[in-house]
This record gives C-alpha cells, sequence and structure tokens, in this order.
C-alpha cells in the first residue's frame, strides 16, 4: 500500500498511540477533581500545554486545547466576531479558505456581519496590498490560511502580519493546520493574534487540537459550562488527547529538521515526471508551495475515476478536501486559481509525509501511466 492522502488525516507515530493509552489508563482521573487523582491529571494537562507553548516560542496562557481544526477555526472567527460586534462587522478571508473558514463566515452573514473574500492570482495567493485596500473603519479580522489544503499554495503570512501590525484594531487568525511540521511559521514575528493546529494532521490523533490566542486578545466562548480551558473552552479536559498531540508536535517538529529535503525531493521528482505525462496539468504552483502538496488534473477525465482506479493498484490518493471530497463538486480553489472547469474538475492531489519515501513515487508515477492509458482505451471504445 501506498498512501499519499496525508493531507487528508496522517498515521499516528506509535509513540502517540502509547501516550495515549497510557494516560487513559493510569492517569484517567478529571484535572477539575480535587481529589490526587484528578491532580495528577491537571499536572499532565498543564504540562502538555507547556511543551506545546515552547515549540511553538509562546506563552502557556495562549494554548486552549479544542477537538481540532473545524472547533479552532469557528472558535476564532465566531468568537472574535461576538467579542468585537460593537465596534464593527467586517471580516476578511480569502476566496480559497477551508469549508471551517468558508461557512463560519456564512453563518456569520445572516447574523449581519459582511465578509470580503479576496481572489487569488494564478499561484492562488492574495494580494497584500489589495488586502490592504479592502480594510475599512469597521473591519475586526482578517483570516487567511498558511498552506492551502488543495494545493499546498503558501500565503505570505508574515507579510500580512507586518502590514496589519499599523492597524491596532484589527486582529489576524491564521489556519495553520496543513503547514505544521512541513512549512515554518513564527506566530510572534509573523504578528498572529490567534492560530489553529489540528493533531491528526502531524500524526496525533483525530478529535485533538488547540487554538492559539495571544494574550490580551479578548474572544466569546462558543460553548458554556464549567469553565475549563480559562473559560474560553468548556468541557471536561481530553487530558490523553492534549498529553499525545504535545508529543506528536515535538515528533513532526524533529522529523522537519532531518528529513524536509527528502520530502522535498520526493515531491519534485513527482512533478518532473507528471509534467512529462502527455494531457496532465499541474495545479500547485513552482513557487510559494509547500514541499508535501502536489495538485494535478486531467481534463476530460472524472477524479473519482482516477482515484478508485489508483486505489485498486494499492495507492491512495484524493481529490479536492477530504471535507469537500465526497460532494463531487469541482474545486473551488483550482476554479479561483485557472478559471478551467475542466481542469479543475478533475483534480488530483498527493499529499506526502516523512514516512513517504522515492520508490513509492516511482510506483505511483506508473500506475498513473497506466491508469490514464486504461481510461482512454475505455473512453475510445
Amino acid at each position: 500500500m501506498i498512501y499519499f492522502d496525508n493531507s487528508a488525516t496522517t498515521v499516528p507515530y506509535n509513540e502517540v498511540i502509547h501516550s495515549f493509552v497510557k494516560v487513559s489508563t493510569e492517569y484517567y482521573g478529571n484535572p477539575s477533581s480535587l481529589h490526587g487523582i484528578g491532580a495528577k491529571a491537571e499536572r499532565l494537562l498543564s504540562q502538555a500545554r507547556s511543551q506545546i507553548a515552547e515549540l511553538l516560542e509562546v506563552r502557556e496562557r495562549e494554548i486552549f486545547f479544542t477537538s481540532g481544526g473545524t472547533e479552532g477555526n469557528n472558535l476564532a472567527i465566531k468568537g472574535i466576531a461576538l467579542a468585537h460586534q460593537n465596534r464593527g462587522k467586517h471580516i476578511i478571508i480569502s476566496s480559497i479558505e477551508h469549508p471551517s473558514v468558508k461557512l463560519a463566515c456564512e453563518q456569520l452573514q445572516s447574523l449581519g456581519f459582511e465578509i470580503t473574500a479576496l481572489n487569488v492570482d494564478k499561484y492562488g495567493r492574495i494580494s497584500v496590498d489589495e488586502l490592504e485596500k479592502s480594510i475599512r473603519k469597521d473591519t475586526i479580522l482578517v483570516s487567511v490560511m498558511h498552506v492551502n489544503n488543495e494545493t499546498g499554495t503558501v500565503q505570505p503570512i508574515s507579510e500580512i502580519g507586518k502590514r496589519l501590525k499599523n492597524y491596532s484594531k484589527l486582529l489576524f487568525h491564521v489556519d495553520h493546520i496543513q503547514g505544521v511540521g512541513k512549512v515554518d511559521l513564527n506566530i510572534k514575528d509573523s504578528h498572529i493574534d490567534l492560530c489553529t493546529f489540528s493533531a491528526h494532521k502531524f500524526h496525533g490523533l483525530k478529535g485533538n487540537g488547540f487554538l492559539y490566542v495571544r494574550e490580551g486578545v479578548q474572544i466569546s466562548p462558543l460553548l458554556s459550562g464549567g469553565n475549563q480551558e480559562m473559560k474560553l473552552r468548556s468541557g471536561t479536559e481530553n487530558v490523553a488527547g492534549a498529553v499525545s498531540t504535545a508529543k506528536a508536535l515535538r515528533m513532526i517538529k524533529q522529523e522537519m529538521q532531518s528529513s524536509k529535503a527528502l520530502l522535498e525531493e520526493i515531491k519534485q521528482y513527482l512533478r518532473s515526471k507528471l509534467e512529462a505525462i502527455e494531457g496532465v496539468v499541474i495545479n500547485t504552483p513552482t513557487q510559494f508551495s509547500a514541499p508535501h502538496i502536489l495538485n494535478f488534473s486531467l481534463p476530460g477525465m472524472k477524479s473519482e475515476v482516477v482515484i478508485h482506479d489508483l486505489e485498486e493498484k494499492g495507492i491512495y490518493v484524493s481529490t479536492t478536501s477530504a471535507c469537500s471530497s465526497k460532494k463531487k463538486t469541482i474545486s473551488q480553489t483550482v476554479f479561483a486559481m485557472t478559471n478551467d472547469e475542466a481542469v479543475a474538475s478533475s483534480t488530483v492531489r498527493i499529499s506526502l509525509s516523512y514516512q513517504n519515501n522515492l520508490n513509492e513515487a516511482k510506483i505511483f508515477i506508473k500506475a498513473v501511466e497506466q491508469t490514464i492509458t486504461q481510461l482512454k482505451q475505455v473512453m475510445r471504445s
């Protein structure tokens, strides 16, 4: 089996699973309980928060545990909107954000908020100048993803952050979910106010994540209850999830230091070989792109047919994001970049991890060539 769908989810590290099981079985107390078992769980939760903060070079009290990326994005966007609506109801995003950002904003529109979605260029990047021109007196939030989950395009986050620094009443949220462990991002240097993370994208476990909220930023909680997570996210804490997430983050950062060059080599091999195949269109830009995502199209062929044919050969890839792949719609991201429906309706996404190797890439290329040949024969008959 060759697994090239790591942007959908990653295989958990064995050490991550072990830490989750150990904490779940030996430190199962409720962190809010006053007795000793609860106190041990509380210490582990605090240690996990501290470890994550140290890895990201932020303060411990700026890390809030969540159930993952969707909750984190919703908490950041809706939490800021609700907390600052008396100051303004205008939010700026890009046109290629993840559904958890787009749909959160659509929901806010029904509550009277105005959303500006910035167009992207052929590389899938927004213009920082256009963003700044879109800022109004009532703009309260800018939300831009770091790495696009479909094409791997990297947005100019640092440049955006520095530009927004001139607007003291404006907050900056970044969806860093696809970039963790693949593309460096310094939260402080980029002047980011809120940043979303999801554990299962970096070999952690599904249902776990965290949100960075810069100290001093006011945000309204979406969940009311026992006032856990410093009153921002109520609900009994998932201690085992937090501990295993800290473990996964540390491990992915170590792998990034030792193996990023190999990841880039695999991607470049795949790009060069795919470019040589007649009829293949590469959607991921050569510049401004992450080392682990490569998106291409086969105009005239249905994505799902290609995906299933490759699966029969033991290779797993995807079409659009995992959240949208079953809707059988065109890739809105690729369409925004190309304005070509044939290209946008036939996308295939390869997404790598540090566990992949060059030999797998060679097998994949041969499989794609066979698939294209087979499908062309079927189309002629």
